[in-house]
């Protein structure tokens, strides 16, 4: 029940109308047994600076950011944790005991932490990432940060793919053969769009020739849960590991800097999937 006294938490984003964090957020506060609620609020491109004077005027405890006010939340907010200044990309803003807003980014450890859960380690592994951007970057650099071997970035755009490499601490360079590198790597993980509902769910971010016995590939798409790339690497005898729980374990993070407890992820992963088989179930809700 929501009172007087429920703290408020939201997700900042254009569009937000099928975001999974209400589902996610709502089933990690009923594991802590706190008195806090989440919400979505669509908020138009250029106006992250107004959500953060929202969250500061409501008494709102902790905001979550996605697509596209991540970059200017980072610029807005008066202090950033070491991973959000790395990546200039904030997707948690918390409050801190003097009342400073602090930008944090939880992406990249989401997908180590979720990888973890799977018994999956990344410290000395040799790793590949496909893509570039805001996720690509943040799973480099968490990547460098627990001890990645090595990491190929693969880009279609040579520059972004010299920014992402620059943040692997010395440990992550451009693929010169995508082949190669894909054939080389323990761990091979897709973080573009491709393959994503909506668009081509047959497109390929690698060519599954290079796919082998023995990896473990990760595509951090959830939506189909089963893309073509995790068939196409279930097929070639490799390990498949679908987006789901690189969303689940971002989310848990959040709430661990807001409230200070990890909440229950397998109860939060349950809510996902459940949301995600009724929404299966009933598209045009």
């Amino acid at each position: 029940m929501i009172t007087a006294a429920t703290t408020l938490a939201a997700v900042i984003g254009h569009p937000v109308r099928h975001s999974l964090s209400p589902v996610l957020h709502q089933a990690g506060f009923a594991s802590l047994a706190v008195d806090w609620a989440y919400a979505a609020f669509d908020v138009a491109p250029g106006h992250a600076d107004r959500a953060l004077v929202a969250m500061d005027t409501l008494s709102i405890g902790g905001l979550s950011v996605t697509m596209p006010h991540k970059t200017q939340i980072a610029q807005c907010v008066g202090r950033l944790d070491p991973a959000a200044a790395a990546l200039s990309s904030a997707n948690t803003v918390s409050r801190d005991v003097d009342g400073t807003l602090v930008g944090h980014s939880t992406d990249g450890d989401g997908l180590v932490a979720a990888l973890a859960a799977e018994g999956v380690t990344v410290t000395g592994v040799e790793c590949c990432v496909v893509g570039a951007g805001g996720a690509g970057r943040s799973i480099i650099d968490a990547l460098a940060r627990h001890g990645a071997a090595g990491i190929a970035v693969i880009n279609r755009d040579q520059q972004r793919a010299e920014e992402a490499a620059r943040l692997g601490r010395g440990n992550a360079w451009v693929a010169e053969s995508p082949s190669q590198a894909v054939r080389q790597a323990e761990l091979v993980i897709n973080a573009t769009s491709v393959g994503m509902e909506g668009g081509d769910t047959a497109l390929l971010p690698v060519d599954a020739v290079d796919l082998r016995p023995g990896q473990i590939v990760v595509d951090i798409v959830y939506q189909p849960r089963q893309t073509a790339l995790l068939r196409a690497a279930e097929a070639a005898g490799a390990r498949p590991i679908d987006g789901l729980g690189m969303l689940v374990h971002q989310a848990a993070l959040q709430q661990q800097i807001w409230l200070g407890a990890l909440p229950d992820v397998r109860a939060m992963r349950a809510a996902a999937e459940e949301e995600l088989a009724r929404r299966a179930n009933n598209p045009a809700g």
